[in-house]
C-alpha cells in the first residue's frame, strides 16, 4: 500500500512539473517588452513593499538577468555570485553581502513563493523560476482588490466616456469582453499577443470608447487599416 502511495506521489509530482513548465514555455513565446511597464508597476506598488530590503534587490537582480535580459523566468545563479555587486550592505562600506545575508534573502524570497528553485544544483548554481506579481498568490489578490476598488460603480458612463485604447488596465477589459479571441480570424490570444481594432476608425472620427473596440490579432489588424470592419471580415 505504501508504495502504491508513493508511486500516486512522484506521478503527482511528474504532472506539477509538466504543467510548470508549460506555463513558463507558455510566458517565453509571448512575452513582450512593451509589457515591462506594467509589470514593473505591479512589482513596485504590489510585491516590493512586502519584501525585505535584501529580498527585494536580489528579487530585482534575478528578474534583471532573466525577464528583462533575455525574456525568460528561469535563471542559474549561486549565493557566492549574488554576494557581490547586487546592493550594498547596510553599514554602507561594501558592495559585497555575506554569505548567510544571501541564504536568508534567497530562502524569505521562496517563502513568500516570489522565487522557486527549477532543478538541481550544480558548480554553475542553482536554477530558480522567477515569478511575477499575478502569479504570487498573495500579490495576485492584493492586485484583483485594487482592480475591484477601481472597478466600483461610478457616475461616469464608462463605455463612452472612459478611454480603452491607450489605457492598459482598460485594455484587458476589452479582451476579456471578447474571450482573448481576434474578431476577424477567430484565433485564439494571451494578453502578451492581443491587439484593440477601432471599428470605426480615429481618422474617422472613431472614439476610443468600450463599444468601438475590437480584440485583433496582430496580422489582421494590421491588414485591415481603414476599410470598413465588416470588408475585412469578407
Amino acid at each position: 500500500m505504501k508504495a502504491h502511495i508513493e508511486k500516486i506521489r512522484e506521478l503527482l509530482t511528474t504532472l506539477e512539473s509538466d504543467n510548470q513548465t508549460k506555463e513558463v514555455d507558455s510566458f517565453e513565446r509571448n512575452y513582450d517588452a512593451l509589457e515591462l511597464p506594467h509589470l514593473v508597476t505591479q512589482i513596485v506598488d504590489y510585491l516590493q513593499p512586502r519584501l525585505l530590503p535584501y529580498e527585494a534587490a536580489i528579487y530585482w537582480h534575478l528578474l534583471r538577468h532573466s525577464v528583462v535580459g533575455y525574456g525568460t523566468q528561469r535563471v542559474r545563479t549561486s549565493v557566492r555570485g549574488l554576494g557581490k555587486g547586487v546592493v550594498t550592505s547596510n553599514s554602507g562600506q561594501s558592495t559585497n553581502l555575506s554569505y548567510g545575508t544571501v541564504q536568508d534573502a534567497l530562502s524569505g524570497l521562496e517563502e513568500k513563493g516570489v522565487i522557486r528553485k527549477d532543478g538541481d544544483t550544480t558548480r554553475e548554481g542553482t536554477p530558480y523560476l522567477i515569478l511575477l506579481p499575478e502569479e504570487i498568490p498573495w500579490c495576485a489578490e492584493l492586485i484583483q482588490k485594487e482592480r475591484e476598488k477601481k472597478n466600483s460603480p461610478s457616475p461616469v458612463d464608462e463605455k463612452t466616456e472612459v478611454d480603452y485604447y491607450n489605457i492598459a488596465e482598460n485594455r484587458l477589459k476589452i479582451f476579456e469582453r471578447d474571450g482573448y479571441k481576434c474578431h476577424y480570424c477567430g484565433k485564439q490570444l494571451t494578453r502578451f499577443s492581443a491587439t484593440l481594432d477601432h471599428i470605426q476608425p480615429v481618422s474617422k472620427k472613431g472614439t476610443h470608447s468600450y463599444d468601438n473596440l475590437i480584440t485583433a490579432c496582430l496580422h489582421c489588424n494590421s491588414r485591415r487599416g481603414n476599410r470598413p470592419v465588416m470588408d475585412a471580415i469578407n
